[in-house]
């Protein structure tokens, strides 16, 4: 049973919480049961994993015993989780569906996880241009509550896709049929003139209130959502 915290199982736990060395490493942290089991289920690689020593997780895996205030020392959580899995960033070969989630630069980690959530309930890919949020980062991986582990992922790639703007566009509605991937900017941003002009045709999602634009995730939902009922 681990019972320092000097443990180097422990210590990458704690080097693991910047984005910087997620990258570097190829790993990421997924916390408590849930997840874990998710990150097993969806086919990711487990390095290893650790356990509370008085409170061991109903999961069938191979883990090490750690005493449960160094696991508490060692969370991002709010609570001690009963278990802590390191896992490898490579990502599972997935067939992508048509359906699909360009995001430009969506830096909120967050909204990250919401959309891959979306993606999972409604079917479809979500590609991430550079600038966007770590997928891996605790706070995106709770916000999608294990979506991410099953999401097919890809690489950004406007051509061909809708553009989804605030202003100045036609409906959703009105949109081809046959256009199936929608590219979302930042709240703050919005997407730039090139990938505009890159994607083949763009949109908007009439409001009827007085607030200026959706929230990122919410759009994105509205989408995919708005996609699959006119297909079905």
């Amino acid at each position: 049973m681990i019972t320092s915290r000097d443990n180097p199982k422990l210590k990458l736990v704690r080097k693991l919480e910047t984005r910087r060395q997620r990258d570097k490493l190829g790993q990421f942290v997924a916390e408590g049961e849930d997840l874990v089991a998710a990150a097993l289920e969806g086919g990711w690689e487990l390095d290893f994993a650790l356990v509370d020593a008085a409170r061991p997780p109903e999961l069938a895996l191979r883990a090490e015993q750690v005493s449960s205030h160094l696991l508490a020392e060692v969370s991002t959580l709010g609570h001690a989780p009963r278990v802590i899995g390191v896992f490898r960033t490579a990502l599972p070969q997935r067939k992508l569906p048509p359906l699909g989630l360009e995001l430009w630069r969506v830096g909120d980690p967050g909204n990250v996880g919401t959309l891959a959530r979306a993606c999972d309930a409604f079917g479809a890919y979500l590609a991430l241009s550079p600038g966007c949020a770590d997928p891996f980062g605790p706070k995106s991986l709770r916000a999608s509550t294990g979506s991410i582990f099953r999401v097919p992922m890809a690489d950004f790639a406007p051509q061909g896709a809708v553009a989804l703007v605030a202003h100045d566009a036609p409906p959703l509605s009105e949109l081809d049929p046959s256009l199936s991937r929608f590219v979302l900017g930042s709240e703050r941003e919005g997407l730039p003139d090139d990938v505009v002009a890159a994607c083949a045709a763009s949109a908007t999602i009439p409001l009827a209130g007085s607030a200026e634009s959706l929230n990122v995730a919410m759009a994105g939902t509205i989408a995919l959502y708005d996609w699959r009922r006119s297909h079905e």
